[in-house]
């Protein structure tokens, strides 16, 4: 019988958030988010207009972080969250936004 993954399970994650999400202080907003769930990794603007989020930490938190990047702060729309799930490698320390 194979064993349920764990909510402790480390995952890592690349995120595209497309809406109006630069310039209204989406990467902050992320990267607080992020640092108050114990994950590590970045945040940057991508010259389309999207925002590009490479996370890494415990599958609950990680998950967690994802919900609120769908909500995004006041001022963002959120149109759409893209997630491609990654293989951690734990080489990133902190959470900085580029």
């Amino acid at each position: 019988m194979a064993s349920l993954p764990q909510p402790r399970e480390l995952v890592a994650a690349e995120v595209v958030v497309s809406g109006d999400v630069q310039g209204v202080g989406y990467r902050a907003f992320t990267q607080r988010a992020a640092k108050e769930l114990g994950l590590s990794g970045w945040v940057r603007n991508l010259y389309d207009g999207r925002v590009q989020v490479e996370v890494e930490g415990p599958r609950a938190k990680v998950e967690e972080l994802l919900a609120r990047l769908r909500r995004g702060p006041s001022l963002a729309e959120v149109t759409d969250v893209s997630v491609t799930w990654k293989t951690p490698t734990g080489s990133a320390q902190g959470f900085t936004i580029f």
